[in-house]
Parts: C-alpha cells; sequence; structure tokens
C-alpha cells in the first residue's frame, strides 16, 4: 500500500472530527471527500477510490452507514470522536468512545 494511501483513513478521522462530531450528524462520503481534496488529497483519486477506507472505518467501529445512492453513502458515527496524542508515533489520533483503544496509525497500531 502506497504511503499516501495509508493515511487516508487517519486524515477522514481527523476531518470527521473537525466537522461532524456529533453522533446525530449526518455526513456523505462525497462531503469528506470534497474536503481531502481541498487539503491536496491525490488529485488522481476518484470518489469510488475512497470506498474501502469507508468501509475500514466501518469495520472498525468509528462509522456506520445508514443509507447509500448510487457512490454517495450517508454515515454516522457512532459515539463522540476524542483526539489523543499516541506516545509511540508521536501523532494525533481520532478515536471514538466505543472503539479500542489502539493507535490506527497502520505503521504504529500501539495501545494508547
Amino acid at each position: 500500500m502506497a504511503p499516501q494511501t495509508q493515511v487516508i483513513p487517519l486524515k477522514i478521522r481527523k476531518v470527521i472530527f473537525e466537522k461532524f462530531n456529533d453522533p446525530n450528524l449526518r455526513f456523505t462520503n462525497d462531503e469528506i471527500f470534497e474536503i481531502l481534496k481541498g487539503e491536496g488529497l491525490d488529485s488522481s483519486l476518484t470518489i469510488d477510490d475512497m470506498e474501502p477506507y469507508f468501509k475500514q472505518l466501518h469495520e472498525e467501529g468509528m462509522i456506520r452507514p445508514i443509507a447509500q445512492n448510487f457512490t454517495t453513502q450517508w454515515f454516522k458515527i457512532f459515539d463522540v470522536v476524542e483526539k489523543h496524542d499516541c506516545k509511540s508515533c508521536n501523532q494525533q489520533v481520532y478515536l471514538g468512545k466505543l472503539e479500542p483503544r489502539i493507535c490506527p496509525n497502520p505503521q504504529c497500531k500501539t495501545t494508547i
């Protein structure tokens, strides 16, 4: 997996923390994708390329899908997302309250 793609789930987590950190809010993969494009996401990526990352975040227990229309998916977070400082990789990481306290950085995976 290329380094750029390894950090995409971490970037999605940060956007959710900053913009959609309320279990009652719903958001779409399109909204997240547009924000990431504005922050310098690889311009060769399409919304279809993002699907595995949203699926990963669902499997990890951060978000849940609530609806879908073609390529647009709507999500809600399970619970409030919290910011943590990982002492092992020295990064800020974002975890839902119900997620295991394991650094989501694929290069780290240390218990927080």
